[in-house]
């Protein structure tokens, strides 16, 4: 756009990460609804991987983390700090409540095992994409 400089474009990598919370956030909110409206249709352990114990909680945890997923991801997608510094929190938030399910897992080194420590490396890379400086430099 003949207006648009090149700091307003938001970059593919943040735009990726958006996409993921955006992609999380649609997938607890159906739980959640889905829970609401049929209790029985759904189990909370569906959530387990995205919620870490907060879908004992109930459905309304999985509505809370699907809002706040979604403003986090619209929060990128507008090259907000604050959302940059959410998501870097989320991500190693994610990762430290994902240790023990490692730690459990590494002496059968069975594909549990390996789904969640690839589910610590997308967290890693996020959280270090999201510090890097020349990403910082693009939020306002």
């Amino acid at each position: 756009m003949a207006g648009e400089s090149l700091s307003d474009k938001v970059p593919a990598g943040v735009a990726a990460v958006a996409a993921i919370f955006f992609s999380s956030s649609a997938y607890v909110l159906v739980l959640g609804v889905a829970k609401l409206a049929r209790p029985d249709s759904v189990s909370l352990s569906l959530g387990a991987s995205l919620l870490h114990g907060l879908e004992l909680a109930g459905p309304y945890a999985f509505l809370l983390a699907a809002v706040l997923g979604t403003l986090v991801g619209y929060g990128l997608l507008k090259l907000k700090n604050l959302a940059r510094r959410a998501a870097i929190a989320i991500a190693v938030a994610g990762m430290i409540m994902l240790l023990p399910k490692v730690s459990a897992t590494a002496t059968d080194l069975s594909p549990r095992f390996f789904l969640a420590g690839s589910m610590i490396v997308i967290r890693v890379m996020i959280a270090w994409y999201l510090w890097q400086n020349s990403t910082t430099e693009r939020f306002r």
